[in-house]
């Protein structure tokens, strides 16, 4: 049983102190570490059902900066495609029961879990994709963002990634999301369980997502309410310069039992005038 209280003392230090480095065992606990999290045997963020909070371990993001430290430039070769990098490739997919539809990428260090699909997308390191979820044509699963099960990344979709600082949050994607094409989710932005963004959806840090659907807007900042269905938007602000459009995020109804009901959820969003 792997002692990850040790490993995570031995990597803080070396956070620290980066002479440590020189010191094997320092190393021996940075590629543990890494090993780990592509076997997702430990994860950058983790859950708590009880108070649907999730946390960040910063520790571990610390071990994969350390690792591009201690790793050297290498040439990989592909059937015919030749990479120039510190990190490998993943390896045993087919014993993982993972599919990936080539040129799609997967780095060593990311965990993707058996019935996932990658299209000829992209998953780096310390990212967590869930069982029966698909990332779809260029869509790309940036370092430590974390896409729960059976959550759909369509065409073109950016989850954006983050190893700095190391106690940053990652980029959440619940289980059952659907993100429309084109959509971009950076900074930390968690979107709930089975929430659907429409095509072209941008939400940051400082994104305003708003609720349209009562007498009275609600705001909320970098987390998409669970079922909540998003689409663009656009309020008036005024600068020096005058007014001015600047871009939000408008939520305009929920999921309903009718709707998982629905044959195609693509249907279903058109049922909302929401583009796919």
């Amino acid at each position: 049983m792997t002692d990850t209280a040790k490993l995570q003392r031995l990597i803080e230090a070396a956070y620290e102190d980066r002479t440590r480095l020189e010191d094997p065992e320092v190393q021996a606990a940075v590629r543990v570490t890494v090993d780990l999290l592509d076997r997702g045997e430990v994860r950058v963020a983790t859950h708590d059902a009880d108070t649907d909070r999730w946390t960040t371990h910063a520790w571990i993001k610390e071990a994969v900066l350390l690792y591009f430290g201690i790793q050297g430039m290498e040439r990989m070769e592909v059937g015919p495609f030749e990479f120039h990098d510190k990190i490998p490739l993943k390896h045993g997919l087919d014993k993982a029961g993972v599919r990936v539809v080539p040129p799609g990428t997967i780095r060593y260090g990311a965990h993707v879990e058996r019935g996932a699909i990658i299209m000829p997308g992209y998953v780096n390191i310390g990212a967590w994709v869930g069982a029966g979820s698909m990332v779809d044509t260029w869509a790309t699963v940036g370092s430590c963002a974390q896409i729960g099960r059976g959550v759909h990344l369509s065409g073109g979709v950016g989850i954006g990634g983050v190893l700095e600082p190391p106690g940053a949050d990652p980029v959440i994607i619940e289980d059952g999301a659907f993100v429309g094409s084109r959509a971009i989710v950076v900074e930390g932005v968690r979107v709930g369980r089975e929430a659907v963004l429409g095509a072209n959806v941008v939400l940051t840090a400082s994104t305003k997502i708003i609720e349209v659907t009562g007498a009275e807007p609600v705001e909320h900042r970098r987390v998409v309410p669970p079922r909540a269905i998003v689409i663009p938007g656009v309020r008036t602000r005024d600068f020096p310069a005058g007014s001015y459009g600047v871009p939000c995020a408008l939520i305009i109804g929920r999921r309903s039992e009718s709707t998982d009901r629905k044959v195609s959820l693509n249907q279903a969003l058109r049922d909302f005038d929401v583009a796919v």
